[in-house]
């Protein structure tokens, strides 16, 4: 069963609803229940994707513990069973929902790039820059980064996130965070990129979102999902071309080859897009997560 929002099994105050993610107040502690909905172009599609909230709840969690040596995160648990009545379909919800500690978010959304691609490709392709980081004439779309680039964006709740350069970042946040976040940022994304390429898998690009409580930085929201990162698989990795990517590639090849003006809610996805969907997202779990 698909899970498109879990309001009617869950006992207490929704805060927030957020394209996938629905954040529940429990007092001392948040609950994120992580829902089946799909995006692109911002519209919410239908129908929702089986499983998909399942892996990237069970790969969030996965990767906070994995990086647990770099940085605190915010887990509290995400044992269903402990929340006992404020759950009404705890089998249903049983692999979505992650108990979190209450951090301010810095509105700051971290991006490294080990790859030139996608955004990335698209700046330096108009102005020979990425976030007005100067780069060599002649690099080539996919190409890797002899280093990772730090490329920051400021988070903007409604509308899409704004890149911005290392200057900004400073004069927004200030200059010691800003050196804390790049750090930790690179830090997590060498970390990852390292065990993922073990596992046939190239990290090309990823975000990050961080918090304070007490004034101290932690790891917040979901880290190295599809939805917040770029995998490609190794075989399929190739210069000067669109690599598929193993998330929801399958919806925005489908979309990008209909008669869909963009401007209106499109008609449902077919079942087979659906369910191509729903493997690509169950095939990452299973590569990452296989010891």
């Amino acid at each position: 069963m698909a899970v498109s929002t879990a309001a009617p099994w869950i006992d207490a105050p929704l805060v927030y609803k957020g394209k996938v993610r629905e954040l529940y107040d429990l007092g001392e502690h948040y609950l994120i229940v992580v829902t089946d909905r799909i995006s692109a172009f911002d519209y919410i599609l239908e129908p929702p994707v089986p499983e998909k909230g399942n892996v990237l709840n069970q790969l969030s969690a996965f990767w906070f513990e994995k990086t647990r040596h770099l940085i605190e995160n915010h887990v509290v648990h995400t044992d269903v069973y402990r929340l006992g009545s404020i759950v009404k379909e705890p089998e249903l919800l049983k692999h979505r929902i992650m108990v979190t500690r209450k951090a301010e978010r810095i509105d700051i959304e971290c991006v490294v790039r080990g790859y030139i691609t996608g955004g990335g490709w698209r700046q330096y392709s108009s102005t020979g820059e990425i976030n007005g980081i100067p780069l060599p004439e002649g690099l080539r779309k996919n190409e890797r980064f002899p280093e990772p680039l730090f490329t920051p964006a400021a988070k903007n709740d409604v509308g899409h996130d704004e890149d911005i350069s290392l200057q900004r970042m400073k004069e927004l946040v200030g200059v010691e965070l800003t050196a804390e976040l790049e750090a930790k940022s690179l830090a997590l994304y060498e970390f990852a990129r390292d065990y993922c390429e073990q596992r046939g898998i190239i990290l090309a690009d990823c975000k990050f979102e961080f918090g304070l409580i007490d004034g101290k930085v932690i790891l917040i929201d979901e880290i190295f999902t599809p939805d917040a990162s770029r995998f490609w698989a190794k075989e399929k990795y190739a210069l000067d071309v669109e690599i598929d990517s193993m998330d929801k590639e399958p919806v925005r090849t489908y979309l990008a080859g209909s008669d869909w003006d963009k401007n209106s809610t499109p008609a449902p996805l077919p079942s087979e897009v659906v369910s191509e969907t729903t493997a690509r997202y169950t095939n990452i779990l299973e590569r990452l997560t296989a010891e």
